[in-house]
């Protein structure tokens, strides 16, 4: 993943106009979220002070399903302040699998 040292937290107008925008460019429901997180991701990070990703097309090239899921928990977790107070050893599948048996 590339070298990301800055999450900058879009404003609630320029988020709806991300995911109209994803809305616009895919029908299926599973694309649309996809890139419209993906969009969201190179709206937002940055490194060296310029944007880390050109565009959403350098982030679906450069990160797995999981890399931007835990990224946009990261810019999430910057725009409530509460980054880093998660449990770092807390493991989600164990977890579920413990909760179903």
């Amino acid at each position: 993943m590339r070298e990301i040292d800055e999450l900058r937290p879009l404003t609630a107008g320029r988020l709806l106009e991300l995911w109209q925008e994803a809305r616009e460019a895919a029908e299926d429901p599973l694309e649309r979220t996809i890139l419209c997180n993906a969009r969201i991701a190179a709206a937002c990070c940055f490194s060296g002070g310029e944007p880390a990703f050109e565009d959403e097309r350098a982030v679906l090239a450069a990160l797995t399903g999981r890399q931007l899921e835990g990224l946009l928990r990261r810019i999430s977790e910057a725009e409530s302040g509460r980054e880093g107070t998660g449990n770092p050893s807390f493991d989600q599948e164990r977890f579920e699998a413990l909760r179903e048996g």
